[in-house]
């Protein structure tokens, strides 16, 4: 296969991981927003961006996106073990159970479509660790493997989830009617510098650094269980 060709097949591979119809499950979370909206404590379009760049900045970036870029190196390099012991971390981290239980059965539903769409080795086997049970699955370390597998770069792999987590956030949105299309492009524009920066932020990061501080949304994710009614799963 000639550079061109091998280039455009990375891009198409990074469009199908960025794309929604791609069923990673993902997009049945609200991350805490649905409650939020119920609650009446988040009913505007900048409250909304508050909302993500709060998660960006001191939840998903500084705890998910940390244990993603350190699964994606590991398993550049064939490291499994790692791999496992990042999941383990990661696991450590995210304290509140129902954000644990959601991270696990959307790795697990990735980590499914993505062993029958892509011949990969790793893949296989962490698909026969999860039957067993001996890997918990969560999954922006799954999405990492599968993002290596898909012959991404690891600033590809990067964009593609925070792409991903974004934009299925502004879905949410969207449907619990705090904004329209159109103001849900312009918001997802207007945030491309703090995506970049979460990245930036993120790649410096010791996996003994990750963190979350994010007390609001956390109540307002274990809260979202006893919701009358639920357009999510979180």
């Amino acid at each position: 296969m000639n550079q061109s060709s091998s280039n455009i097949t990375r891009k198409l591979a990074l469009m199908q991981l960025a794309d929604s119809f791609f069923p990673s499950g993902s997009f049945t979370l609200s991350h805490g927003l649905e409650s939020l909206v119920q609650t009446e404590q988040l009913q505007s379009p900048q409250d909304l961006s508050t909302f993500l760049k709060l998660l960006l900045r001191h939840k998903v970036g500084t705890s998910d996106l940390v244990a993603l870029v350190h699964a994606y190196q590991r398993s550049a390099k064939d490291d499994l073990d790692a791999v496992r012991e990042i999941d383990r971390c990661l696991f450590a981290q995210t304290v509140i159970e129902t954000v644990r239980e959601t991270q696990h059965k959307s790795g697990r539903a990735l980590l499914m479509v993505a062993n029958y769409t892509w011949q990969d080795e790793q893949l296989q086997i962490l698909a026969r660790d999860a039957a067993r049970g001996n890997i918990y699955c969560l999954h922006p370390v799954i999405f990492a493997v599968v993002a290596r597998a898909a012959d991404l770069p690891e600033e590809d792999a990067v964009i593609c989830f925070l792409h991903n987590f974004v934009t299925n956030l502004l879905g949410a949105a969207i449907r619990l009617s705090i904004l329209g299309h159109r103001q849900a492009q312009k918001l997802r524009l207007n945030l491309a510098p703090d995506i970049e920066k979460t990245y930036h932020t993120a790649k410096l990061m010791s996996l003994e650094d990750m963190y979350s501080c994010t007390p609001s949304i956390d109540l307002a994710q274990m809260q979202h269980s006893k919701l009358s009614r639920r357009l999510f799963a979180s």
